[in-house]
């Protein structure tokens, strides 16, 4: 049985976070979705590369002085050996710095959460799932869609064959903010994506194609197999992709295509999924995230509400408040960490695989990765490539 540090008084995980710090947009995020079911406290963080910023960030988040660290190494380092150190790590900073984070996080025995992509490259994320087998340790990833009840429900629809045959998929991501070229102004958070040192070589593809591609596995249970993309960068200057069409073929021979840009000039953040079958079809908007179209060849187009009694237990059991009052983004993003607590306490309790299939890992992680990967292939080559060739 892993050795395992006493919680805290009132019962609740340790959390430490790696930036998300002043002038951050998911630091924040992850704080409110980690402590909205009360099974997590923020304790501890190193919430910039300035020392004096992450005090300042710190007496934001109403830590101990003493826990705000100057360096993501210092606060491992320290928690480490703390009698009431943390027990996860959060990593909440551009690409480049997940792999040594966590790999250093795991080796000294603390799990770890990190935002999507897993690493900056894929060979970095081959490195890491190496480390997380090494450590039997607890790695989550927070690919935020799959926490929505009715993206559960689509995916236990999709389980129970209840489509039929799955033939055809279609899945797309919009978003409009970087239709100019806002990294030359100064903005924080698109000055690190659109750097390929920090971001790594995937631009939309890396920030929300593997976001699209993530719904799309988990959602259908199949696997892409190949992909024929088509990048671009539309912005005169700008270094990586802003713009990404694809066609993909799935393992049960089923194709399909997927979009995302961030040049889609008034569009906020529209997510939008569809599966078509030899039976049904379904279709579900991250806009509209409280229901589930299900439309069917020989029946009345049905609609799915969040929360309601006829769902399946995995819907059902992500739903917090009844069927009628909206849940959102947070409580998405909530849902996982409250996978990611309950699978970190039965790990501390001596279960060596705690993480349930509902909540993304290293294995989710590890194929985002070649997504971008394989996207940058073929846009290379002007083709198909295998998706699983290396």
């Amino acid at each position: 049985m892993p050795e395992s540090r006493p919680r805290s008084t009132a019962g609740k995980l340790r959390m430490g976070m790696v930036g998300g710090g002043p002038g951050a947009f998911i630091g924040p995020v992850h704080r409110m979705a980690a402590e909205l079911d009360g099974k997590i406290e923020m304790v501890a963080g190193a919430f910039s590369q300035s020392p004096d910023r992450s005090r300042t960030a710190g007496e934001s988040f109403g830590i101990d002085p003493a826990r705000a660290y100057a360096s993501w190494q210092q606060m491992i380092e320290v928690e480490r050996d703390r009698p009431d150190g943390i027990d996860f790590i959060v990593i909440a900073t551009p690409n480049n710095l997940h792999l040594p984070i966590a790999a250093a996080a795991l080796q000294a025995g603390i799990a770890v959460m990190s935002d999507k992509p897993a690493t900056a490259t894929y060979e970095e994320a081959l490195q890491l799932q190496a480390a997380v087998a090494q450590a039997g340790i607890p790695y989550g990833l927070t690919h935020t869609y799959a926490g929505y009840a009715m993206v559960r429900e689509a995916r236990a629809i999709c389980a129970a064959r209840k489509l039929g045959v799955i033939r055809k998929v279609a899945v797309e991501y919009f978003q409009g903010w970087m239709s100019k070229p806002i990294e030359t102004t100064g903005h924080k958070q698109a000055t690190w994506r659109a750097d390929p040192a920090q971001n790594g070589m995937g631009g939309s593809i890396g920030d929300i194609g593997t976001h699209a591609f993530h719904l799309l596995e988990y959602v259908t249970g199949l696997e892409v197999t190949a992909i024929n993309a088509v990048l671009r960068s539309v912005v005169p200057g700008r270094r990586l992709d802003d713009d990404c069409n694809a066609f993909i073929r799935m393992n049960n021979s089923a194709t399909g295509t997927l979009a995302c840009s961030q040049v889609a000039a008034g569009e906020l953040n529209e997510l939008r999924l569809r599966i078509y079958g030899e039976d049904a079809s379904l279709e579900w908007r991250q806009t509209d995230p409280n229901r589930l179209i299900v439309k069917s060849l020989d029946s009345p187009e049905a609609i799915h509400h969040a929360a309601a009694g006829y769902l399946s237990h995995d819907a059902r059991a992500v739903a917090r408040v009844p069927a009628g009052h909206p849940e959102g983004y947070l409580e998405a993003f909530a849902v996982l960490y409250r996978e990611f607590a309950a699978a970190l306490v039965a790990w501390k309790g001596g279960q060596s695989h705690p993480l349930p299939p509902t909540l993304p890992g290293i294995v989710a992680g590890v194929r985002g990765m070649r997504f971008i990967d394989r996207a940058i292939e073929s846009n290379r080559r002007q083709g198909w490539v295998d998706f699983n060739s290396i």
